[in-house]
């Protein structure tokens, strides 16, 4: 489950990374009309998905292990920006209400994955 929900995870984080950076999809800096963007988050989607692909490629193992370290990573990028609302979150990463809300979203379904796909019993070798 985890390699799949990574897989997909990686995909869409590259594909947004790179919508990102094409000005007519971007109007005042939010992408889609909805999303802040600028430059460094479009490059956070790049690094964060080509991560999560490299982690497919390593395995469930490497899969489980981005889903709980990115989970982790992004329930504190969530906390910070609703403490921000609509600013930059350590004069780094601009958000707004909405990536706040998709931003939890992605913690919750990473750290489901991350630690609820962990938690199947093992077989035992005979």
């Amino acid at each position: 489950m985890a390699k799949k929900y990574v897989l997909v995870l990686g995909i869409i984080f590259v594909l947004i990374g790179i919508l990102g950076f094409i000005d007519p999809l971007t109007p005042n800096g939010n992408l889609l009309g909805v999303f802040a963007v600028d430059l460094d988050h479009n490059l956070v989607h790049l690094l964060s998905g080509l991560v999560a692909l490299a982690a497919v490629a390593g395995g469930e193992s490497y899969s489980l292990l981005y889903a709980k370290v990115f989970g982790v990573v992004y329930a504190v990028v969530t906390i910070l920006g609703f403490m921000v609302g609509d600013g930059q979150i350590l004069g780094v990463i601009i958000v707004n209400q909405a990536d706040n809300v998709l931003h939890l979203a992605i913690a919750a379904s990473a750290l489901y994955v991350g630690f609820a796909g962990d938690s199947k019993p093992k077989r035992a070798v005979a």
